[in-house]
């Protein structure tokens, strides 16, 4: 452990969610989209993750638009400043729209695919959200996000976020793709068949996305996934973790029989959980 813990730098998560149109048989219809994502990234390489990223200052920038709850509305609903809270409502936007192609934006349905150059553009960094949506006579939606989450990296690491978990339908008309270079595969998944390929080793995740698959997947579809955002109390979760031998075993403060490795090699055993 660092003799001073690294500062968490914030990050918005955006968990997609749809029904499926024809579910498979034994399925509720509630899908989540899922990215896995390169291996030699520097964090959570490999891993399977809902779309998401760090805010940098571009997310900071004045919007030429803003429908529905305000970034003083946010504060209070994710327990941070209102500028801090805009610029994660704007990296979840923005995030959302680099990774999966799917903008939270109106009036009206966009024509996300006339926006290919200006999804690149983003990408590369060359404008930021306030451009694209000022440029495409758009406004930033947040009444189309819910909070979910704010969950904190383990003080022993290196690397750290203060990451807001948000939910979002995708938007009719609109849908996900996997144009990104920062994922190897991105398809919809049922939480649960999600959680049965970790289980049984094919596929790797880190304790706050096992944790919320495991929370939505209590639900049949999205509008009930929407509807229990409403009524969940966001507070920072800062799991802890211990090491056996060569596995690194993550505990959750608040329930101390959650356990999950993340040795990044093979799928641990969750404890009583959620």
């Amino acid at each position: 452990m660092p003799a001073e813990p690294v500062v968490p730098k914030p990050a918005a998560t955006v968990l997609l969610v749809r029904d499926a149109p024809d579910p498979a048989p034994g399925r509720t219809p509630l899908q989540v989209f899922l990215q896995r994502r390169v291996a030699g990234m520097a964090f959570a390489g490999g891993m399977t993750v809902f779309p998401g990223g760090g805010v940098d200052q571009r997310d900071r920038a004045e919007l030429p638009g803003w429908t529905g709850p305000d970034p003083a509305s946010w504060a209070q609903r994710l327990d941070c400043d209102a500028e801090l809270a805009g610029a994660l409502v704007q990296a979840a936007v923005r995030e959302t729209f680099e990774e999966c192609g799917v903008l939270l934006a109106g009036p009206g349905a966009p024509e996300v695919a006339e926006l290919k150059e200006e999804r690149a553009d983003l990408v590369a960094r060359r404008a930021s959200l306030a451009d694209v949506l000022s440029g495409a006579g758009l406004v930033l939606r947040s009444d189309l996000l819910r909070a979910w989450a704010r969950w904190v990296t383990p003080v022993a690491s290196p690397k750290r976020y203060d990451a807001a978990f948000f939910v979002a339908l995708v938007p009719e008309g609109q849908e996900a793709d996997a144009h990104t270079t920062e994922a190897v595969e991105a398809t919809w998944w049922y939480p649960a068949e999600a959680l049965e390929h970790w289980q049984s080793g094919d596929m790797q995740l880190m304790a706050p996305t096992f944790r919320t698959l495991q929370e939505i997947g209590e639900h049949p579809d999205s509008a009930s996934v929407l509807a229990a955002a409403e009524h969940r109390v966001i507070r920072p979760l800062i799991p802890r973790v211990r090491r056996e031998g060569e596995q690194v075993i993550v505990v959750l403060p608040d329930d101390p029989d959650f356990e999950i490795s993340e040795d990044h090699l093979t799928p641990g055993t969750p404890g009583g959980g959620a």
